[in-house]
C-alpha cells in the first residue's frame, strides 16, 4: 500500500512538473510576443524601414533629375542663356516681364486693397 502511494505521488509530482514548465514556457513566449521588444515593435520596425525606403527611392530620383539639370547646363549654351537670365532677371530689349505677388500659403482669397476714391476737381 505503502509502494502505491509513492507512485502516485511521482507521477503526480511528474504532472506538476510538467505543468509548471509548460506555464513558464507559455509565459515567458507572451511576454516575449507582448513585451518591448516584442511583436508591435517588430511591426514599427517594419513600418520605419518602409518609409525610410520611399525616403531613399525619392532621393534618388531627385539627384537623377539634378544630375540631367547639370548635364543639360553643361552641354547647351541657351539652357545656360535662360539660367543666367533668370538668376539675374536680364531681359532682351524688348521684351516685358509680369511679376505676380505670392498667392497665400492659407489657400484664403487675398484681401482686397480699399480704394481710395480720387479728390474732387
Amino acid at each position: 500500500m505503502a509502494q502505491l502511494y509513492r507512485e502516485i505521488l511521482a507521477v503526480l509530482s511528474r504532472r506538476k512538473g510538467w505543468v509548471l514548465v509548460v506555464t513558464l514556457v507559455a509565459g515567458y513566449g507572451w511576454i516575449a510576443l507582448r513585451g518591448p521588444q516584442g511583436l508591435g515593435a517588430l511591426f514599427e520596425k517594419h513600418r520605419e524601414i518602409r518609409q525610410l525606403e520611399e525616403q531613399n527611392a525619392q532621393k534618388v530620383h531627385e539627384n537623377k533629375e539634378r544630375r540631367e539639370r547639370v548635364e543639360r547646363l553643361e552641354n547647351s549654351t541657351s539652357e545656360q542663356e535662360m539660367e543666367i537670365r533668370k538668376q539675374l532677371k536680364l531681359l532682351r530689349p524688348g521684351e516685358t516681364t509680369f511679376i505676380l505677388p505670392d498667392a497665400p500659403k492659407d489657400g484664403s482669397k487675398p484681401e482686397p486693397q480699399p480704394q481710395t476714391p480720387a479728390p474732387a476737381p
